[in-house]
């Protein structure tokens, strides 16, 4: 079967959200373009870590260039997107594995989000080897979404994405485990209830 790519170059709008109600959140990504909405489901800790790497990402894009590059320092007021995701979300396939680049040439952030692949492997070198397999078949891999973004694009989509993981449940003053709006037994209340 022929590897299935989502190229969105430009999209209208790249943006992480959420369905659901604080703690029973399923994270989304979702990119659109020409009437076209594709959205992939990833878990919080991943929508984390690719905004907090694309903001490394970009600020060493600008050190490297000496402040040359199209890339501003923080994201721009009129590139904010708080609107919600568009309806209907329909999942193509949940995130594995991501990968961010700069393509110097274009001046733009690429960014790739991966199907989950299970790979069957005997040992540790046969897991390796799989998995590198894996990610240079670009004809017969596992679907994969591919966003190019502009440095202000990609600003917006980091700061939007560290917000919507931001918005959850409070974290208990005590032990930092989340709070549900009914308390939680805490572990350093030695299990007693502590209210939200």
């Amino acid at each position: 079967m022929s590897r299935q790519v989502f190229l969105y170059d430009p999209p209208e709008r790249f943006v992480a959200g959420t369905v659901g109600l604080p703690g029973r959140r399923t994270f989304f990504l979702q990119a659109s373009a020409g009437g076209r909405v594709t959205s992939v489901a990833l878990e919080k800790a991943q929508v984390a870590a690719l905004a907090e790497r694309m903001d490394e990402l970009l600020d060493e894009v600008v050190r490297r260039t000496g402040g040359s590059a199209p890339v501003p320092a923080v994201a721009p007021a009129d590139a904010t997107d708080t609107a919600p995701l568009d309806t209907p979300v329909e999942e193509e396939f949940r995130v594995g594995t991501m990968a961010l680049a700069w393509d110097g040439e274009d001046q733009r952030l690429v960014v790739e989000a991966q199907a989950l692949v299970e790979l069957d492997a005997e040992s540790e070198e046969d897991l390796a080897e799989a998995e590198e397999r894996l990610l240079q078949d670009e004809e017969n891999g596992p679907p994969m979404l591919r966003v190019r973004l502009t440095g202000a694009q990609a600003r917006a989509f980091a700061k939007r994405a560290l917000d919507v993981v931001n918005a959850g449940r409070p974290p208990c003053p005590l032990c930092s485990l989340p709070l549900d709006p009914e308390g939680h037994v805490c572990p350093r209340q030695n299990g007693y209830r502590r209210g939200a």
